[in-house]
């Protein structure tokens, strides 16, 4: 790739041949791209274009600083033509935090042609946008678009072209998900199976309980024969430097008569094999390799099998070197004397789970009557790796309390995306979590697999006796009563913190930087000290027609709450009503502020929404992350408006005086704490926990989840 030959700039209004330009905003613009010795462009027209894709990859530059270490290209329309063009790093910031998304549209304000020599054609090459602004709202270009594959790119001579589903800069093959590294993305992962076989020659297999000895002394193996009876999310171990065009790895558990071992899928064989491969499926592998296994990578629980896991070696199926031959076995030519394992499983129902021990692994079966919006963490040991979960509420008829699922993406997008109230959910290997405070809740391991209505014809669980029990009692629902109890949507935060304080605060100069570095739906639990200065009601306008909209009942309940402790108590005295409350010192206090860090502004992504079927895909789009590529849905389908009645800031002063947090307390179940100890707390030091999320934008929520006083805090 070359750098610009010229930096002159050229105003798209300007120049002779004006009147003979193409109609298309972005024809016109790779026409002057293209012919002009200018290789760089200012607009002074006002023409937008909406866009349609956006696209991440590693970057290619491995000087550029946290983090631009990604590239991202952005696929643009303007209602006739379409372009995919590169985002300069300088824009990198507006993808982090959501600005620049699909479905909105964008004016292109200064832009450069980039030439790709590494092509083919040495007059290759593509848009680099520079500068641009944003529009905060749907996109007006994409009303009357209904497939935007059937809008074409501009024509240049032929040396312009869209290149598809692989990324501009040549030296990378392929694309990452948006939001997260582990789920596949784009058209090169395949979802067919492996080649099978009508007839198989089993007499020179060897047995998984042979396998260590074979890899003390040889280096050529024979056969294997097994089936998966677990399987991993995928791995993306690319960094720079790192010389390997898909650098994925996936984990597979796999059983025969003789035992259990892992089985490692590397690299291109990855988007190959991975989304065919599926738990109950029996593999002929030839062309393996074994290596030692991996000490530090969790392990399925699977003492219910009764098997030897052999835990010393593991198979590694390569693309080369040597290249592994994978071969499925049709389940009508399995044999009963080969000895494979049937499929087993460890369904737990809800009321049998508080009795069982923290961190032990079940399989779970329930309806869904809550989803939580999605909502990112980033990976330990990483400052740019990032991984997507949700919450989930989910009951079995065993007892009065739900499942509560704490799930993360395990590279099936298109099920974890369309998890919805009133499905049937199914979820493997999740773990237990026993804490202080709250109900056991279950979390997500490596090998978990989520299924839902619409997925579960064939899968090797439905004969179990616990889904079968499961489906007979849903028979005797009514659909219309379990409805009113469903919710998508809105912060929710769990589990809730321990009675004692033990964790560790962030002190005043990184909390600035806490803010200022949260992404988009990154969600980020902290404590700070700090002295709570003011209490304030905040009543929201009416809609223009007079009216105002109900807000959740779970909000109203907290409001009417807060009113009620604030009429009752007398530290805050009968003249405030709907109650501001101020410290006695916080008129000086502001005198000496440093720095105002957050409004504590109510946003209506915070609220959790009622579910009606009429309105599924709007609510699982405003639940779910931003997607990478826009689609007519996202115009047509919206939610129903909601605005609260009131809500409460909660004013907090930082231990140094050097900034102020304003949170909100509009759903918290401890506020009648706070309102009702407010006067003991005048002048008094406490330590709040404060759950953030980035919702896009510049739109960041801060939810106060709990307050400890003196006595509450345990030394570290």
């Amino acid at each position: 790739m070359t750098s610009n030959v010229e930096n002159s700039s050229l105003p798209f209004s300007d120049g002779a041949g004006m009147n003979s330009s193409p109609t298309s905003f972005l024809a016109r613009v790779l026409e002057r791209l293209s012919s002009t010795q200018f290789v760089q462009l200012r607009t002074e027209e006002e023409c937008p274009v909406a866009v349609v894709a956006l696209q991440r990859y590693l970057s290619v530059e491995s000087e550029r600083p946290q983090p631009q270490c990604y590239d991202y290209d952005v696929t643009v329309c303007d209602g006739q033509w379409k372009a995919k063009c590169f985002l300069h790093p300088s824009l990198n910031h507006l993808v982090l935090t959501n600005t620049l998304r699909t479905g909105v549209d964008v004016t292109i304000t200064e832009c450069s042609f980039v030439f790709n020599e590494m092509r083919l054609g040495f007059n290759d090459g593509y848009i680099c946008i520079e500068k641009l602004r944003c529009s905060a709202e749907r996109s007006t270009l994409l009303h009357g678009v209904s497939d935007v594959r059937s809008l074409t790119m501009p024509g240049t001579g032929g040396s312009v072209v869209l290149h598809s589903d692989v990324p501009l800069q040549v030296r990378r093959k392929h694309y990452l998900p948006l939001w997260n590294d582990n789920d596949p993305e784009g058209d090169i992962w395949s979802s067919a199976s492996p080649p099978s076989v009508t007839v198989l020659d089993v007499s020179k297999i060897t047995l998984i309980s042979n396998l260590e000895d074979h890899f003390r002394s040889q280096r050529r193996y024979f056969p294997l024969l097994v089936k998966i009876i677990h399987k991993s999310r995928l791995r993306y171990y690319g960094k720079f430097g790192l010389k390997i065009d898909y650098p994925y790895q996936a984990y597979f558990e796999v059983a025969d008569q003789s035992g259990i071992v892992s089985l490692v899928l590397w690299n291109e064989l990855c988007p190959e094999f991975y989304q065919g491969l599926k738990v109950g499926t029996v593999l002929y592998i030839q062309n393996y390799t074994l290596k030692q296994s991996y000490s530090k990578r969790s392990y399925p629980q699977m003492a219910h099998y009764g098997k030897m896991a052999f835990n010393s070696v593991e198979i590694c199926l390569n693309p080369r070197n040597p290249a592994a031959v994978i071969t499925v076995v049709p389940p009508n030519i399995v044999q009963p004397q080969w000895g494979l394992p049937d499929v087993s499983y460890q369904f737990i129902t809800r009321s049998e789970l508080n009795t069982e021990a923290n961190n032990r692994a079940f399989d779970v079966i329930g309806l869904v009557t809550f989803v939580g919006r999605v909502e990112r963490v980033r990976s330990k040991g990483s400052s740019e790796k990032f991984w997507t979960y949700r919450w989930v509420h989910a009951v079995d008829g065993t007892s009065n309390h739900p499942f509560i699922l704490e799930i993360f993406s395990s590279s099936q997008p298109d099920i974890f995306n369309s998890i919805c109230p009133m499905t049937y959910l199914v979820c493997t290997q999740m773990r237990i979590c026993q804490v202080e405070g709250s109900l056991p809740y279950l979390t997500s391991s490596c090998e978990t697999q989520i299924f839902i209505t619409g997925y579960h014809k064939g899968q090797p669980y439905v004969s179990n006796p616990t889904v079968k029990s499961f489906i007979q009692w849903t028979k005797t629902l009514k659909d219309s009563a379990v409805l009113k109890k469903t919710a998508v949507g809105g912060n929710y935060c769990y589990p809730h913190p321990p009675r004692m304080f033990t964790q560790a605060l962030v002190d005043d100069s990184d909390l600035k930087k806490e803010f200022e570095t949260l992404q988009y739906r990154e969600h980020k639990r902290m404590a700070i000290q700090g002295e709570i200065v003011a209490i304030q009601y905040i009543k929201t306008p009416k809609n223009i027609d007079g009216t105002q909209d109900e807000v959740p009942r779970s909000a109203l309940t907290c409001i009417s709450t807060i009113n009620t402790l604030l009429l009752r108590s007398n530290c805050l005295g009968s003249t405030y009503g709907l109650f501001t409350w101020k410290s006695h010192s916080w008129p000086r206090q502001q005198e000496e502020l440093c720095e105002h860090l957050c409004q504590g502004d109510l946003y209506q992504d915070s609220f959790i929404q009622t579910f009606s079927t009429n309105a599924k895909n709007g609510l699982l789009m405003w639940s779910n992350l931003q997607p990478t590529r826009w689609s007519p849905e996202q115009t047509a389908d919206t939610i129903p408006s909601l605005v609260c009645q009131g809500y409460y800031h909660i004013t907090i002063l930082g231990e140094e005086m050097r900034f102020l947090v304003m949170v909100q307390i509009y759903f918290s179940c401890f506020a009648e704490e706070i309102i009702a100890t407010s006067g003991d707390l005048d002048g008094t030091h406490v330590v709040c926990i404060l759950d953030l999320c980035h919702l896009g934008g510049d739109k960041v929520e801060v939810v106060l989840n709990k307050l400890y006083t003196v006595t509450e805090i345990s030394p570290i």
